[in-house]
Parts: C-alpha cells; sequence; structure tokens
C-alpha cells in the first residue's frame, strides 16, 4: 500500500502539464472567447487584487445583479461548468449590457483567485472609483485585462 501512494505522488507532480490539457479538454463548447495562457494569468491576478479591495462579484446571480444594474467592469467565466446550462444566458447578458466578457479554462483557479474555498463559475470585476485608493491598487491590471477582454470580444462574429 505505501508503494502505491508514493507512485502516485510521483504521477501527480510530474503530470503538472497534462492537468492543464485536461482542463482544456473539459472546456464546453460554448467558451469563446477563450483567454490565452497570456490572458488568463493576467486576468487572475486581476481577480485576487480586486478581491482583496472588494471589488468582485462572484456567482452566477450575483453577477447578473451587477450586469443588469449596468455596473461598469468585466465578466470572467469558467468554461468547464457543468452542466452548462447554469451560465449559458451570461454571454448574451452581458452583450446585450455591452460589458466586455472572456472565458478561462478552470472554476478552480477562479474561485482560488477569488479568496473563495470553493471553485467559482464567474466573476465579474467592478471597476472602482477614480479617488478610491483601493482601486489604485489593480487599477493598471484592470485597464490592461478590460482592454483585451473588449478587444476579444470585438473579435467574435455573430
Amino acid at each position: 500500500m505505501g508503494k502505491e501512494k508514493k507512485e502516485k505522488k510521483v504521477k501527480q507532480s510530474a503530470g503538472s502539464d497534462n492537468e492543464e490539457e485536461t482542463r482544456v479538454l473539459d472546456i464546453a463548447p460554448i467558451a469563446h472567447p477563450l483567454a490565452e495562457k497570456k490572458l488568463n494569468k493576467k486576468l487572475l491576478k486581476t481577480v485576487k487584487k480586486a478581491s482583496k479591495a472588494k471589488k468582485v462579484r462572484r456567482g452566477v446571480k450575483d453577477v447578473v445583479k451587477g450586469v443588469r444594474k449596468g455596473e461598469k467592469g468585466f465578466v470572467i467565466i469558467a468554461g468547464d461548468i457543468s452542466p452548462i446550462d447554469v451560465i449559458t444566458h451570461l454571454p448574451v447578458l452581458c452583450e446585450d449590457q455591452q460589458v466586455p466578457y472572456v472565458f478561462i479554462p478552470s472554476k478552480e483557479d477562479l474561485g482560488t483567485a477569488a479568496s473563495t474555498k470553493r471553485p467559482t463559475s464567474c466573476i465579474m470585476v467592478v471597476a472602482g472609483k477614480k479617488n478610491d485608493k483601493d482601486f489604485e491598487d489593480y487599477k493598471e491590471l484592470y485597464e490592461e485585462c478590460f482592454k483585451e477582454a473588449q478587444q476579444l470580444d470585438e473579435k467574435l462574429v455573430y
């Protein structure tokens, strides 16, 4: 029994590259635009800083409420949600309200970045007020991610 446990640990540590490939295979077919590795890291970093500043809306219900109220920001949706019906209305809602959105491969990474113990299906990073001290911490990252999300959103053909 002891040997089996050691072998599993070795396989898990050696399979870190395969883990990312597995995530890509689990992505829903509607997950477009999907963030590339570089943008994915930048988005998660922005979410982490924004959650410390308490400028994040977590979960489908809260994100829908924020988008409908017209809050300024961008939406990040996890692409590996099952059942997919839970989030299928979000891209349409974001397009109607002209809120940029982007998909990332993993709900676990999104939940971790948002400082929650559970995986999170979607997050809205809200723009802070310009005079707000907390907004200064993530202002540059927010603006970069917002522009890149808008560019990806414009590339989509409807």
